[in-house]
């Protein structure tokens, strides 16, 4: 996947996602490593969930991984957790709010 496609397919997938229950405003850089390398920012605001093509210098987590790992993780097929546990993703910064992205990720079908 190029960068372009991984941004378009993140933001396709949160696009009608109800994050209303989440009253904290939360934002997650993501720096994807390898194929599509690049970075981007998932924000959590007023119940709504926004996906930008930029970094996010004022962010609450930063998340480097790979494009599987960023497409597993929103598409709720890899859990943030264990993938920080057994080193598939790098986290730093409130690694509490790490557990949204689980409120957050699209069920797979």
């Amino acid at each position: 996947m190029t960068y372009e496609e991984i941004v378009a397919s993140v933001k396709a997938a949160y696009a009608d996602i109800d994050a209303s229950q989440i009253s904290e405003h939360v934002a997650f850089q993501f720096n994807v490593t390898g194929e599509g390398e690049g970075a981007f920012y998932v924000e959590i605001k007023d119940g709504k969930v926004n996906v930008e093509p930029y970094e996010y210098y004022d962010r609450d987590i930063l998340v480097t991984a790979n494009a599987d790992t960023v497409m597993g993780l929103v598409n709720g097929k890899i859990d943030p957790v264990k993938a920080y546990l057994i080193g598939r993703l790098k986290a730093e910064g409130d690694l509490g709010k790490a557990a949204l992205l689980k409120q957050i990720a699209k069920k797979a079908d």
